[in-house]
């Protein structure tokens, strides 16, 4: 039997090592994507391939071992890759640029560190690398398969200066590939200095004992409070970039047999077909394991109680929980290249909210309402010194209402990502944020409130071009069990509205940006909230008196709560039943006037 306490260390170890190497990367990095934003991620896995950490996501090393075999690895070797098509599933889209470093103890691979994350530029047609009109990925920038990019302890020169020659933003492509190579031997040489204390048989006999800890922790704790049966749903990106709007359909059938040896199966048939612009994701590769490890985390809301849900990690131990089934290649999820693919957070993270949405289905409600996918923001030109620049942020927004509390205001999707400082942004690039705050009732009304958006006005001092890879422009974020559904993501130039893709119109100088980001859906009917905390929400600029009226059903007269008129004004607004699902009225506008999908009914 493996010693608890050793599990404890190495499990401890993991997470220590995973959080240096983010920490440095951090620290050394030269985008403001990467240093400021925090888009990126560290992971730890072991020799057989198996994520070991599970505080955050990441990619996969199965492409490397696949063109680089592991008794070929030597000590100071770093591996490279960002091709979609042939990263086995764990890259989404060419900006997302993956390091690779094996750990060795006495002179075998035991081990691997990886990182990988968004950078600023690596080339394609537009600056930034997300044309949002892309119609192949050759326009997407470039595309490097596995590569070794260091040959023990020794910079591929050739290969770094072809992919910033290739970059707008040489320099800070330069320092982020050189900060995360350095961070990723150095958590190589930590890990290994694990194995040379404990030896590699009793590390080794701990990562089997933390993978399958985490395997019966899901299996025990969190699938048995799912009913057997099987149940169906699905969400919808509304924009491809080439086509006019319409409704991009991403369907999970998921079935729950509690005896098997395998109690979930996820089948994504009736998917749509792929699309013609960049929204499409690569995923059925390697079984699905990369979506396997990215949709689990969503099982957590099953947990007891938040704090529980807390304190779950995210491993390898899931794998064996979940089959997939994925359609003929030629859709969203199985796209034939060279489909573009710069966009595919629009798929890929609309996923988490079906998953969530066929489990509230199969759990009576328990699972929060839909949240913010994500959004690319930004503008570009050239600054006093006549020298280009670009601004891109990853602005969150709200998460949805949960059987037992508020969504989050403001969150990111990704996680430990945040938006860039505001004293940061106005020193660096040539405007000024004349607000940030809070969007009023951006948040879905419902028992328990969706979190808000954010309300961000970008006064420009030049000449530039703004750009926008964003989703739930037209669509909001769902309302579960009776809750309704958030607003929308919305952005004006000098009053006139924006479209969800933009990639280069024309923002004068001294003109107005105002970009509001989606507010989360509700859950539960919003004629059962609490009206005091109507009423604080109101005091907190959180909602309108108008919202709170027309929304909420409360009368107040200044601070007081009239609790009659209230009272009357909720049972005559208060439908005869609530609908499960409430998508916002976007969804008629994309449907030809349905107000709810076939699939929503229980």
């Amino acid at each position: 039997m493996t010693d608890p306490i050793l599990v404890e260390i190495v499990e401890g170890t993991l997470a220590s090592v995973e959080k240096e190497v983010e920490t440095a990367i951090a620290r050394t990095a030269r985008s403001p994507m990467i240093r400021d934003a925090h888009d990126f991620r560290a992971g730890i896995h072991d020799v057989r391939l198996r994520k070991l950490t599970g505080r955050s996501y990441s990619a996969l090393v199965q492409p490397v071992v696949r063109d680089f075999p592991i008794e070929t690895m030597r000590p100071g070797d770093v591996y490279f890759h960002n091709d979609v098509y042939l990263s086995e599933g764990g890259i989404g889209h060419l900006p997302d640029l993956c390091v690779t470093v094996p750990v060795f103890h006495e002179g075998s691979v035991v081990a691997f560190v990886q990182a990988f994350g968004h950078h600023d530029d690596i080339g394609g047609s537009v600056p930034g690398s997300m044309p949002s009109h892309a119609r192949s990925v050759f326009e997407e920038g470039l595309m490097v398969p596995p590569i070794k990019l260091w040959d023990q302890g020794v910079p591929n020169e050739a290969a770094l200066r072809i992919m910033t020659r290739n970059s707008r933003m040489p320099d800070s492509l330069a320092g982020d590939l050189d900060a995360e190579c350095s961070a990723c031997l150095m958590g190589a040489r930590r890990l290994g200095e694990l194995f040379d204390r404990y030896g590699r048989q009793a590390v080794e006999e701990c990562f089997d004992a933390i993978i399958g800890g985490t395997t019966e922790t899901f299996r025990r704790e969190l699938l048995a409070k799912i009913p057997e049966g099987t149940y169906v749903w699905e969400d919808y990106a509304e924009h491809d970039g080439v086509d006019e709007p319409r409704l991009h359909a991403q369907r999970i059938t998921l079935t729950v047999d509690h005896a098997a040896d395998t109690p979930l199966t996820i089948d994504f048939t009736g998917t749509s077909p792929q699309a013609k612009g960049p929204i499409n994701h690569a995923g059925d590769y390697a079984d699905g394991v990369f979506l396997k490890k990215w949709l689990a985390p969503v099982l957590r809301n099953l947990a007891d109680t938040p704090e529980r849900m807390a304190e779950l990690d995210v491993n390898e131990g899931v794998v064996p929980l979940i089959k997939m089934i994925f359609p003929e290649k030629g859709t969203l999820l199985t796209p034939v290249f060279p489909a573009p693919t710069n966009a595919r957070t629009f798929v890929i993270l609309r996923l988490l909210g079906v998953l969530a949405g066929v489990l509230a289905k199969a759990t009576g409600g328990r699972m929060p309402a839909d949240q913010e996918t994500i959004r690319y923001t930004g503008v570009y030109g050239t600054d006093a010194d006549d020298q280009p620049y670009l601004m891109r942020e990853v602005l969150g927004g709200g998460s949805g209402g949960r059987w037992y509390a508020d969504g989050e205001d403001t969150i990111h999707v990704v996680p430990d990502s945040r938006n860039i400082p505001v004293e940061f942004a106005e020193a660096r690039w040539p405007f000024r944020v004349e607000r940030l705050a809070l969007a009023c009732d951006s948040g879905g009304p419902g028992m328990f409130r969706g979190g808000l958006g954010y309300d961000k006005h970008i006064r420009m001092l030049r000449d530039a071009s703004y750009m926008s890879i964003a989703d739930r422009s037209i669509l909001s974020c769902w309302g579960v069990n009776g809750g309704l559904a958030g607003r929308p993501f919305r952005v004006e130039i000098a009053g006139k509205e924006m479209e969800g893709l933009v990639d280069d119109h024309p923002v004068q100088a001294g003109e107005l940006i105002r970009i509001r980001t989606t507010g989360g859906g509700g859950w539960g009917s919003p004629y059962d909230r609490d009206p005091r905390a109507v009423a604080a929400d109101v005091r907190d600029g959180k909602v309108s008196i108008a919202g709170a009226l027309g929304d909420y059903g409360v009368v107040l007269d200044g601070d007081r709560i009239d609790e009659q008129a209230t009272a009357e004004l909720r049972a005559r607004l208060r439908p005869p039943a609530d609908r499960f699902f409430d998508r916002g009225p976007g969804y008629a506008k994309l449907s030809g006037g349905r107000a709810f999908a076939e699939v929503d009914e229980l």
